[in-house]
């Protein structure tokens, strides 16, 4: 008798081997409807996979975040089957799934059109609705490489003969359509009920430039036509929060040819830019950082000995000057230790704490550039911490309450914890692994936060907590970070001497809050679509006259105000308050200031909020006092309540 035992702890036993699709039936007719997949022994099998031995077992439906992964793999195929239907000419190269759906990449003698993209999508149902099985077969690799070649699959073949000879492959067929996956996929393609054709991009074979141009096609696929409809309605208001149009039209920034990738600040945008640094260095004084400066220009022997020559070649900026060659810098990191080796530290200097508002470039590929979001030259809102392996437990703990309280006044309560593990390619030993690992993990349970676990997702010289943001419509963004390094320090000479007068090699806490100062803007103006908080706000506040007659005292409000600390514009022009209330409005600013004769008699400002609220008549001091109070809630906590 074989043993399978399920999460709730209960046991089945059969007298033989049996299909995770049968173990499901056994459990229950509608269970064994909605199986997609199952999870034997913490790996993720088909519903065909035959369990001949005692074993683990997680039946995988719709519900799970697995098996929403394995409807959008299985999307990815059905996608490629419909496209060699429409053109059987069309060769297949790589299907993966990403966040939100999935893409195929396509070699195809014309360019794919709009009109291409709904045949391929109603071609998709059209074949959803056969509810064709799904079949997986296993080949050696020679056999499958002769096996596309044969049927004219020349770029699936090249894919193949990249594997080791030894290699078993397994392919999935439904239908007429065949390909090579390492699955699962669904039972059937009438499980694929909700799924939409996005886009059509541009892609390089093998994602090299010098190799030609491939099509791909973009779809995202949901549980059901409700979740897909959802996801459709985000993608319009995400369309919509575009923060490329939003600083355009508040004339915050720019970007343009001649620096791809580099940004233009204006001066609203770079008020912003500067309210947010002077907010997160007034935190790091009060959590005992000292900020430094480093340079911009650095030997590349440096960028060796610290090893990330050897891993970020590619994207870093050269240059050279008499017969030495220099890297811009790309992060901070081997810099901040060369200020740590100057002069003798001692245990009693430790922690230390150094952080940097770190300008930084990276070369970046043009395709992959993306307003604030993904640009050339940045500035992380770095630090790193050089302490004993005594004192990281504190100190983690000290940065996540710093991090958390810095993401609720910037409005966002949501915050996702992942911890990741070391990845394949690495330095140091995995003693020194273990040791950095366990120390994140400690820090984790301790805290009482939710987390999750990412293997293989680490930096290259150690373990990292990663805290990502959900923003208003529900996406997700990797901002914060904590990095424990044993390794960096010791290659790059960081020593101390110990309580007992030996050299000792510090650890090194890399982290972030921000991550970048511009990403982390591109996501405050999507987030609030412009209408940033008063305390954010580039202008919080405009002063609008109806007449000429008003202008003098318009010019003095506005000087209380400025004396106030308060960011505070005049419109004087001559045109009417309708249209410069219009006009302000489109530019979000918190509060419209509208002064007339009556106002000037009474010595009050008529107020409307962003919103279009009428406040009424209020005094100078009342209305200072309304906008402080705004200001130091963060935009939290409304006066009303």
């Amino acid at each position: 008798m074989l043993q399978v035992t399920l999460p709730d702890a209960s046991i089945r036993q059969y007298a033989k081997s049996i299909t995770v699709l049968e173990v499901a039936a056994d459990i229950g007719a509608g269970l064994a409807k909605a199986t997609l997949a199952g999870q034997v022994n913490g790996r993720l099998v088909d519903a065909s996979y035959l369990i001949d031995s005692d074993v683990s077992l997680r039946i995988i439906t719709e519900k799970d975040a697995e098996g929403l992964e394995v409807i959008r793999h299985s999307c990815a195929h059905l996608m490629a089957q419909a496209v060699k239907q429409l053109f059987p000419s069309a060769q297949v190269t790589i299907g993966p799934v990403i966040e939100n759906g999935f893409y195929y990449d396509f070699a195809f003698e014309r360019t794919f059109t709009p009109d291409d993209l709904a045949a391929i999508e109603q071609k998709m149902y059209d074949l959803a609705e056969q509810d064709l099985q799904v079949c997986r077969s296993v080949k050696s690799r020679d056999e499958a490489v002769t096996f596309f070649r044969n049927i004219g699959e020349e770029y699936k073949a090249q894919i193949i003969e990249s594997i080791p000879v030894a290699e078993q492959l397994s392919l999935y067929q439904q239908g007429d359509f065949i390909d090579l996956c390492r699955g699962p996929h669904v039972p059937s393609i009438g499980k694929l009920k909700a799924f939409k054709l996005t886009k059509l991009a541009g892609a390089y074979w093998r994602g090299d430039s010098r190799n030609e141009m491939l099509q791909r096609i973009y779809g995202t696929a949901w549980p059901d036509k409700k979740q897909l409809r959802q996801y459709l309605n985000r993608l319009e208001e995400a369309e919509k929060r575009d923060h490329r149009k939003i600083a355009r039209k508040l004339e915050l920034l720019h970007f343009q040819e001649e620096a791809p990738g580099m940004v233009f600040w204006h001066p609203r945008g770079w008020t912003i830019y500067r309210v947010i640094e002077t907010y997160i260095r007034e935190k790091l004084v009060v959590h005992g950082y000292q900020e430094i400066r480093t340079p911009q220009v650095i030997d590349r022997v440096l960028w060796e000995k610290s090893g990330h020559m050897s891993k970020f070649a590619d994207g870093m900026f050269m240059t050279s000057s008499e017969n030495r060659e220099y890297a811009i810098k790309p992060m901070n990191c081997p810099a901040h230790i060369q200020v740590f080796n100057q002069g003798l530290k001692s245990y009693r200097d430790l922690p230390l704490r150094l952080a940097e508002f770190g300008s930084c470039h990276r070369n970046e590929q043009s395709g992959a550039l993306h307003g604030l979001m993904r640009v050339r030259g940045f500035t992380q809102d770095d630090a790193h911490i050089f302490c004993t392996e005594e004192q990281i437990q504190n100190e983690v703990s000290a940065f996540m309450q710093l991090l958390f309280a810095v993401y609720t006044d910037f409005g966002f309560d949501e915050v996702l914890v992942k911890l990741s593990t070391r990845p394949a390619q690495r330095v140091g030993s995995d003693e020194i692994w273990d040791k950095a690992e366990k120390s994140l993990q400690l820090a984790l349970e301790n805290s009482g936060l939710q987390w999750m676990l990412q293997p293989g997702e680490g930096a290259f010289y150690g373990p990292k907590i990663e805290f990502s943001l959900k923003d208003c419509i529900g996406r997700i963004w990797q901002c914060g970070t904590i990095q424990v390094d044993f390794s960096m320090p010791e290659r790059l000479g960081a020593t101390y001497i110990d309580d007992n007068s030996q050299k000792r090699v510090p650890v090194m806490l890399h982290r972030a809050i921000l991550g970048s100062m511009e990403r982390f803007i591109g996501i405050l103006i999507e987030n609030y679509a412009g209408a940033f908080p008063a305390w954010l706000a580039p202008t919080q506040a405009i002063i609008a006259t109806i007449t000429g007659n008003q202008t003098e005292y318009a010019k003095i409000i506005a000087e209380t105000l400025k004396n106030q600390g308060l960011r505070v514009e005049c419109d004087l022009r001559n045109e009417t308050i309708g249209l410069k209330i219009r006009e302000h409005a489109m530019q979000r600013i918190p509060y419209q200031l509208i002064v007339g004769a009556k106002e000037v008699e009474t010595n009050t400002v008529a107020v409307r909020t962003r919103d279009g609220v009428d406040l009424g008549s209020l005094s100078i001091e009342s209305f200072i006092q309304r906008l402080q109070h705004d200001i130091a809630c963060r935009g939290r906590t409304n006066l009303e309540e």
